[in-house]
């Protein structure tokens, strides 16, 4: 198995769910150094701050970075990309890297050639967790399941 110096995982996570720890976990055994960027913008669903800290606290070994930001996602446009890029090489918070990117979505291949870095995605068809954020948003009571328990805590007083 290949063994990445560091890795990158992109992701608004909201709110994250079991499918994003399956991620995080499967990433994080290959790579020395994994950080997970929080995309967070005000007035989401989910505060990003609570956000990023239930990931910080469900992966301690892993480097949970909140990214306020006010950026769209036309990734068309070349200005936005350089915004975008700005943005993360400020917070990236090693030397070097990242040297792979890793993502459920194929969309990731673009970013990662932008770092020069490899493109992995992992558990594009969601086998492994079968659930998506947009599915716990649309319908939140029908999937606490799919939820860690602090995460599920928070759900049900808020937005069952």
């Amino acid at each position: 198995m290949t063994r990445y110096p560091t890795g990158l995982i992109v992701g608004r996570f909201n709110p994250p769910h079991l499918g994003h720890s399956y991620m995080i976990e499967w990433a994080e055994q290959r790579t020395q150094h994994l950080v997970v960027f929080v995309n967070t913008r005000d007035g989401e669903l989910v505060p990003g701050e609570l956000r990023a800290a239930w990931l910080a606290d469900l992966h301690p070994r892993v480097t949970v970075v909140e990214l306020r930001h006010q950026l769209d996602n036309d990734f068309a446009n070349e200005e936005l990309w350089a915004k975008w890029m700005a943005l993360f090489e400020s917070q990236w918070p090693h030397d070097s890297g990242p040297h792979v990117v890793f993502s459920s979505d194929v969309y990731i291949s673009e970013l990662a050639r932008r770092f020069g870095a490899d493109a992995v995605v992992v558990d594009a068809d969601r086998v492994a967790v079968p659930i998506s954020a947009t599915q716990i948003r649309e319908a939140p009571a029908d999937h606490l399941d799919r939820l860690a328990p602090s995460v599920r805590a928070w759900v049900q007083a808020n937005l069952c």
